[in-house]
């Protein structure tokens, strides 16, 4: 069992990847790969379990860099004889803005949708039939739990029981709380007077996460960094037959529940 300061390791290993990736340069499979390889905290038999970089999708569109499209890639690396597989687990967010609900379930639709030159996952609330039978959108769903909150923000913890590229961060803004550091998916979210409200995908072009100033203070940012604020999404533990496998949430996750007051700022 991988304990934390190999995890630790781990993810100091792939920091410098991950900052080329904030920073917008664009790496190959092979790079990738080489970062996934020194993402591994724990190895036994048939099970793997890494930390998986950020800005890294799961899943993505045929022609897309993803974890699921390197995985036969990763498997020969690695000597893995059998085919490795995704498990859907538990993960933690920092979000900002408070579910009304303290735990609730999130379901929908969800399909992939051209707008120009630019592929989006967008909320199907009603899907009919034919289009599920076309498998053009899939039934997807959340489950939540807020396990605290402070001055706006929350940590949630979230349990997929579907799978579906960027399912997590789309469903989170239908919460209406978007995940800290999601430059992707939080402009569907707008305010009036404070009040949070649901933009269509198509009226919210991709930007920087905006924050108010308040925020961006307790969070000891500068308007300039903010680009590079990274998403507070974190797949924290799974459950095995041999027990509980943990994974510490990384540096800047943890520096955020501190400055923001939220409960689990512990190493495990």
């Amino acid at each position: 069992m991988a304990g934390g300061g190999t995890a630790a390791r781990a993810l100091a290993r792939v920091g410098n990847g991950a900052r080329a990736a904030r920073r917008g340069r664009v790496l190959g499979p092979e790079e990738t790969l080489g970062l996934l390889e020194a993402s591994v905290v724990y190895r036994e038999g048939a099970l793997l379990a890494l930390s998986k970089p950020p800005g890294l999708p799961v899943l993505g569109q045929p022609e897309q860099l993803s974890l699921v499209a390197l995985l036969p890639a990763l498997r020969r690396r690695l000597g893995f004889t059998s085919e490795l597989h995704v498990v859907k687990a538990p993960a933690s967010a920092v979000t900002v803005g408070v579910p009304a609900e303290a735990e609730g379930e999130i379901r929908t639709g969800l399909r992939w949708q051209q707008h120009g030159d630019t592929a989006l996952v967008v909320p199907v609330l009603a899907p009919g039939r034919c289009s599920l039978a076309r498998k053009e959108v899939k039934n997807t769903l959340t489950r939540y739990r807020v396990l605290g909150a402070a001055g706006g923000c929350a940590l949630l913890q979230l349990q997929p029981r579907t799978a579906f590229p960027e399912q997590l961060l789309v469903h989170l803004t239908l919460l209406l709380c978007p995940a800290l550091g999601d430059h992707e998916h939080a402009s569907r979210v707008g305010k009036v007077l404070g009040v949070p409200f649901l933009l269509p995908p198509e009226a919210a072009p991709t930007r920087t996460q905006v924050l108010d100033a308040e925020l961006v203070a307790r969070l000891g940012l500068s308007p300039q960094q903010l680009c590079h604020l990274p998403l507070h999404l974190h797949l924290q533990q799974l459950v095995l037959p041999q027990g509980l496998l943990c994974t510490p949430p990384p540096p800047y996750f943890l520096r955020t529940l501190r400055c923001l007051g939220l409960p689990g700022d512990q190493e495990t």
